[in-house]
């Protein structure tokens, strides 16, 4: 992805059931693979690649064969948008990251659904998981936080 490309994608990746919504607007080379945009989707989200994962186009579905059969762990879905094609701008970079809004959830919080758990639990110092919360996501978590820089700088790092 180190070359200019012909063609650019810009693509927006929301997950699913998150209120309010967590996303991120970014873009790659127009002919960028299945296996490198999953790379890009997990570092523009913030995941660490400890899940299996697939892509359904239409009724069509690609993923990694897997020989045990396992489910997909915490079943976080994406709905990956494609919001336009242009032609690449001098001095740019692809992959890169436009904008995006809140913190990805910490990966194994239990799906959408243990993440507003695990949000309910940091922010209330009278539950009972909150310190075991705390110190499992390693201190604080900011689920309003979402550093643009970070992100197109671990992006460079991915090349």
């Amino acid at each position: 992805m180190d070359k200019t490309p012909v063609q650019v994608c810009q693509l927006k990746v929301t997950l699913q059931g998150s209120r309010p919504p967590i996303w991120r607007r970014f873009q790659v080379p127009g002919n960028v693979t299945l296996y490198k945009l999953h790379r890009v989707l997990q570092v523009v989200m913030g995941w660490t690649d400890s899940h299996l994962h697939q892509f359904i186009v239409g009724e069509i579905y690609y993923q990694v064969p897997d020989p045990d059969d396992i489910p997909f762990g915490d079943c976080w879905r994406h709905d990956v948008l494609v919001e336009g094609v242009q032609e690449p701008k001098a001095g740019i970079k692809y992959p890169a990251c436009l904008a995006g809004k809140r913190a990805c959830p910490p990966e194994d919080c239990g799906g959408i659904w243990g993440y507003a758990d695990f949000l309910r639990a940091i922010s209330d110092p009278r539950h009972p998981e909150h310190g075991s919360m705390k110190e499992w996501v390693g201190g604080a978590f900011d689920p309003a936080v979402f550093d643009l820089e970070e992100v197109n700088a671990a992006l460079r790092r991915m090349r």
